[in-house]
């Protein structure tokens, strides 16, 4: 399954960054194989891998394309699937260092996640490691991860991670399903040593049609709900494909009087202008160029282009880069620089990825 980790890093970030040119963050879906079978997985992941899957030569020319988009450099994220079912993991793991690339990676919570397996990657030099965590319980957790067991083997995998001193990110489902019990998922989780909390608002793409999103109205009120918590919370919290939670941020702290400096310093402001295709890109496991991974939308494939050149230059792409030409409310909307919508989610319900997001009720003014 596909998880979003932003990397633990604190100073290359804080460059000044032209996301039309570059993009902070680089997924890559090493391999479809996985043995999990999540109910929500956009990958569609398989036991096996794909056959057509890059080899170790394109993965190396994968990198070298990266390196391409040039100072400062874009963030690696190694996905799926479960890069660990990757018989060429570490290998590849240190030609992105020799590269200059920064890395962070995604496994799967399977028994391949062994302490073994923790302190290669920490020695190998993976800054971060995200896991997700979808319930409070086992019952909740695993009744969405589809494989019984699974909720004790992530447990195990953050303590371990915790063990290495490897800064970990937890990823939440937000949908119908999970959404009445993210309070004793924040409560569980203040238990156990983490950086960073992203609750991922459901977008009905792969195996995640068959749960419910849940209503604008209840988005606001989580959105408001997070705002609060980030407050006292023990870690960072941060949310994946509800770029409208930017502007209820942006309200709350100008309503409580912060001045623009101070708002400058705060971890949401550092988010904004960043969405789906500016800022971030996505390679699949056959080499195809997505702008996001839950934005399945082919651009290209880089077994013969150059990701760099799709970047900035797929018509798809510089749609995405402009939010002056994002269709219907999210066009019209003021906040359409900070947030302009999940492109994602526009694509997922209107086929056209410059739609205006459906999850946001706001009215432009």
């Amino acid at each position: 399954m596909s998880v979003v980790i932003k990397p633990n890093v604190q100073h290359k970030h804080r460059v000044a960054r032209d996301y039309a040119e570059r993009p902070m963050l680089v997924y890559w879906e090493m391999t479809q194989a996985c043995g999990l079978a999540c109910r929500h997985c956009r990958a569609e992941a398989m036991p096996q891998a794909h056959p057509l899957e890059l080899d170790h030569d394109e993965s190396r020319n994968l990198l070298r394309q990266i390196v391409a988009f040039g100072d400062p450099l874009p963030h690696l994220i190694l996905t799926g699937g479960d890069p660990l079912q990757r018989s060429d993991l570490y290998e590849i793991i240190d030609e992105a260092f020799s590269l200059g690339l920064d890395v962070s990676i995604t496994p799967s919570a399977t028994q391949n996640l062994t302490r073994e397996v923790v302190a290669q990657l920490k020695a190998h030099g993976i800054q971060s490691l995200g896991l997700s965590l979808d319930g409070s319980t086992a019952a909740r957790h695993d009744g969405i991860r589809g494989i019984p067991g699974c909720f004790d083997t992530t447990i195990r995998g953050a303590q371990l991670a915790a063990e290495f001193d490897m800064p970990i990110q937890v990823n939440t489902l937000v949908s119908e399903e999970t959404a009445d019990d993210l309070i004793s998922t924040y409560q569980f989780l203040i238990t156990q040593k983490v950086m960073r909390w992203s609750l991922f608002f459901l977008i009905a793409v792969g195996r995640g049609k068959v749960l419910q999103p849940i209503s604008p109205e209840r988005g606001e009120e989580i959105m408001n709900w997070v705002y609060d918590l980030a407050k006292i919370a023990p870690f960072a919290i941060k949310t994946t494909e509800a770029p409208s939670y930017r502007r209820i941020a942006l309200g709350r702290m100008r309503d409580e009087g912060m001045a623009p400096e101070q708002i400058q310093h705060t971890s949401v402001y550092h988010g904004f202008n960043i969405r789906d295709g500016h800022g971030i890109v996505f390679v699949s496991n056959t080499g195809d160029i997505y702008p996001a991974g839950f934005l399945p939308l082919t651009v290209g494939n880089v077994k013969k282009d150059n990701l760099s050149d799709v970047y900035r230059n797929a018509p798809v792409m510089r749609g995405l880069h402009n939010p002056n030409e994002f269709k219907g409310k999210c066009g019209r909307c003021e906040h359409r620089i900070i947030c302009g919508g999940s492109r994602a989610r526009a694509f997922a319900y209107t086929g056209d990825a410059l739609e205006s997001d459906p999850f946001c009720p706001y009215e432009p003014k």
